[in-house]
């Protein structure tokens, strides 16, 4: 076991679980013309993004390691903020872009880490979130320019 890729990972679990939440937070509060649109997506990504969790969390098990386990401890390690505001639709796809930027960013560094101690599995599962992520991202950028 690699202790550095099973504390990478559960940085990963750390930040996609306060993403997770910021989702439900945005998905729940949005308001305005284009509530059914954002309403719908948060919720499409944020399913997606419980999945990864529980992917993460699995494969850290698989490698012998202890997944990251209480929401305490994930706000402490996770390197993107909570937001206790409620903003505009605009704000809201704004943070997230910036969410899943950030998160790709570590799942990159992930993905060398595990390449680097020769564990395929690792690799592929985190390439595979980061594609998923990949077009989340595409699809807000595209709704924020609109």
């Amino acid at each position: 076991m690699s202790k550095e890729l099973v504390k990478q990972l559960n940085q990963l679990i750390a930040d996609t679980t306060v993403f997770y939440q910021k989702l439900r937070h945005y998905h729940w509060n949005v308001k305005g013309p284009m509530f059914f649109q954002l309403h719908e997506k948060f919720e499409v990504i944020y399913d997606e993004v419980n999945l990864v969790i529980d992917e993460i969390a699995e494969r850290i098990v698989g490698l012998n390691g202890v997944p990251v386990h209480t929401l305490d401890s994930m706000v402490k390690m996770s390197t993107l903020n909570e937001d206790p505001d409620l903003p505009s639709p605009e704000v809201m796809v704004t943070n997230l872009i910036k969410d899943i930027e950030t998160i790709n960013s570590k799942l990159q560094d992930t993905i060398e880490t595990a390449e680097d101690v020769e564990d395929r599995t690792t690799a592929n599962l985190l390439d595979e979130i980061k594609d998923g992520l990949e077009a989340h991202l595409w699809m807000l950028k595209a709704w924020e320019t609109a």
